[in-house]
């Protein structure tokens, strides 16, 4: 990607040295045994040493130099990238060390190779160092640190030099808006440095770089990482020109940020360009997210027929993520298959198979995945872990969990981080072990984040633990002040408690911070078209079908023992009302318009935006039993298998 070009320095031809080795017509000759006492011979050593770089033999080349009073530049750029391929640093060490002898440190075209060199061999403190000596500094020397600081992580630093850039007169160009933009989020992504992104945005409309397709893009890519969907579309749909690079930056940029309905419609919008922008193995990644989060398994058979005919299926990534899509849409048959057929398997896709076995409930399945994994000579990642972690909280496996969590650290000197620890807090909530999860809060080694607090939260409110409710509450009204979820689980909390005062204060509080509850939504996919349902959705125009139809459901297994569960609601309401609030739920809604439009003994598939309530849960499997159709429901946390009025979860969840 770097075109750095500069006019070449001519330097003057070398005079005559002595030979360098004395040979005899019967010695054999090697490359550097050619030489002669004709100084016409001799002036060519920058050639040899050229020569040599490209056969690879660095260690000869570097004996020539030694004797070489004037390498030319052609010669030290060659000499530089020797040491790149050759991954040594001491070897570039000496190549800096000569260049600095005679000058040439000081040619802003040889500067700017030894940045990269020195991004390369991962010692950007001499690449600093180089930056720093340098008086000359083009264009090509500001891009080489811009670009090496930002692979490094430094992107505060980036943005530091940048500003002293621009009060030179060097102009930027489109390379540099790229590694800019970049650094805005090497190390992390700062709220506070999307005013920088918007800076420079409004830098990149000033001086007519908009339809530079490689900066835009860059840019779609940067405000998604800023949860900033909306400013990544605007960049898009204003774009003169797109590649493949440019939609698989914005499908994934829904994909990422939870709208996976307008990852897909856009991919069905590329398919349609009549230009050559195929998707390529990273676009297929991202739209295979997005069935995965919508549980669209026949378009996502349809992509795998795509992936096979474009022979994307040998790219491991792809096959991650066809893995997790058919885990995710409850066909983890498979998903073991596409894991079966692959060879050479990278821990990614383990995790990726370990994973969907415990979004299933398998936990012991899950369990003996990842030691299979590690027999095959695959080292765990954090992921790993997580992804182990996770099976284990799903399934119950509390003691199994204890002494996996405990070897990261004793078998692998891997660290827990806060996913981690998150997952156990969780397993042993929800096992009523409230103790051991809160000494756990107390005892890490690092601070307690949101996903931790939420794990305690989430356990109080299964075992209705109010003073341990509001002790995580006030750590998580600090952290996430305008997260709304936490104030409805804390509300849920005193619900349980009949603690309507304290029901009420929230709500008030909630209106008065302008903060609103998540609405639940599901999906259920019919004949490879994705149909949506909100709670109480009465502006639906299938509503009044599908509310007689559970309505009546319901008023049948009423009468062979069904009981509404109407403490999920927080009103003080009537129970009518209230029966009438739950019967409304997405969830329901979704399953009900499955057994109209689907097919006696075809599986019912419905995706949930937040947790499964009590209420739908009993619902759900009394249908399965009554209706004799098997319905799966995937919730943010987990899968659940209904069948014949049992659930896969054994009402553990």
């Amino acid at each position: 990607m770097w075109a750095f070009l500069a006019p070449q320095i001519i330097k003057p031809p070398s005079s005559p040295t002595r030979r360098l080795f004395s040979t005899s017509r019967s010695s054999p000759k090697s490359p550097l045994c050619s030489l002669s006492s004709n100084p016409s011979t001799l002036a060519n050593k920058n050639q040899l040493i050229q020569s040599l770089c490209k056969q690879g033999n660095l260690k000869q080349a570097l004996q020539v130099l030694s004797q070489e009073p004037n390498p030319t530049q052609r010669t030290y750029e060659l000499l530089i990238l020797s040491c790149i391929g050759r991954n040594s640093l001491s070897d570039g060490l000496r190549v800096h060390r000569h260049l600095s002898d005679d000058g040439s440190d000081q040619d802003p075209f040889l500067a700017t190779k030894l940045i990269n060199m020195y991004s390369e061999l991962d010692s950007i403190d001499d690449a600093r160092k180089v930056f720093d000596k340098i008086r000359q500094r083009t264009i090509f020397v500001w891009n080489a640190i811009f670009r090496a600081l930002t692979l490094a992580g430094e992107g505060l630093e980036v943005l530091g030099l940048y500003r002293q850039m621009n009060r030179t007169e060097i102009q930027s160009d489109r390379f540099t808006y790229t590694f800019v933009l970049k650094a805005c989020v090497a190390s992390e992504a700062l709220p506070e440095l999307l005013k920088k992104v918007k800076e420079i945005h409004a830098h990149i409309l000033r001086n007519g770089f908009e339809s530079q397709v490689h900066i835009m893009t860059t840019l779609v890519d940067v405000y998604s990482w800023f949860w900033c969907v909306g400013y990544a579309a605007s960049v898009f749909d204003k774009m003169p020109v797109r590649n493949v690079v440019s939609w698989s930056a914005m499908i994934a940029c829904y994909a990422n940020n939870g709208k996976p309905f307008e990852a897909l419609e856009l991919f069905r919008e590329m398919m349609l360009e009549t230009n050559d922008s195929f998707p390529n193995s990273v676009t297929m990644v991202s739209v295979l997210q997005a069935c995965a989060a919508l549980a669209a398994l026949e378009q996502g058979k349809v992509l795998h027929g795509f992936i096979l005919r474009r022979c994307l299926d040998s790219i491991l990534p792809v096959i991650s993520a066809l893995v997790t899509m058919y885990g995710r849409c409850g066909k983890l048959e498979l998903g073991q298959r596409v894991f079966d057929q692959t060879k050479e398997k990278d821990v990614v896709l383990w995790n990726s198979l370990i994973s969907s076995y415990g979004i299933h409930g398998f936990g012991n399945k899950a369990i003996q995945l990842f030691k299979e994994m590690i027999d095959n000579g695959v080292s765990p990642s954090h992921v790993s872990f997580g992804s182990v972690l996770g099976a284990c909280r799903h399934a119950g496996l509390v003691e199994e969990g204890k002494m996996l969590f405990e070897s990261m650290v004793k078998e692998l000197g891997m660290y827990p981080t806060a996913h981690h620890y998150a997952c156990m807090v969780d397993l042993l909530g929800r096992a009523n072990r409230l103790d051991e999860a809160t000494k756990i809060v107390e005892e890490m080694r690092i601070e307690p984040g949101p996903l931790v607090w939420g794990a305690l939260l989430g356990s109080c409110r299964i075992h209705c633990n109010v003073e341990l409710a509001e002790r995580a509450c006030r750590r998580l009204f600090e952290l996430e002040p305008t997260n709304a979820g936490n104030y409805v689980l804390l509300a849920d909390i005193y619900a349980q408690a009949d603690m309507w005062r304290e029901v009420k204060r929230l709500k008030k509080l909630l209106k008065d911070r302008g903060l609103q509850k998540v609405p639940g939504r599901s999906w259920i996919e019919i004949e490879r078209k994705l149909h949506s349902f909100m709670s109480v959705d009465e502006f639906n125009p299938h509503y009044e079908q599908l509310h007689a139809l559970l309505f009546k459901l319901s008023t049948e297994m009423k009468e062979k023992g069904y009981v509404p569960r109407t403490d999920v609601v927080l009103y003080k309401l009537d129970d009518e009302e209230k029966e009438r609030i739950v019967l409304g739920h997405s969830e329901k809604l979704a399953v009900a318009f499955g057994l109209i439009n689907s097919n006696h003994g075809e599986p019912i598939r419905v995706t949930k935006n937040l947790r499964l309530c009590e209420d739908c849960h009993t619902f759900a499997k009394l249908i399965s039993k009554f209706a004799e159709r098997e319905i799966l429901i995937r919730d943010v946390n987990r899968y659940h298998h209904f069948r014949n009025g049992a659930c896969s979860c054994g009402d553990y969840w």
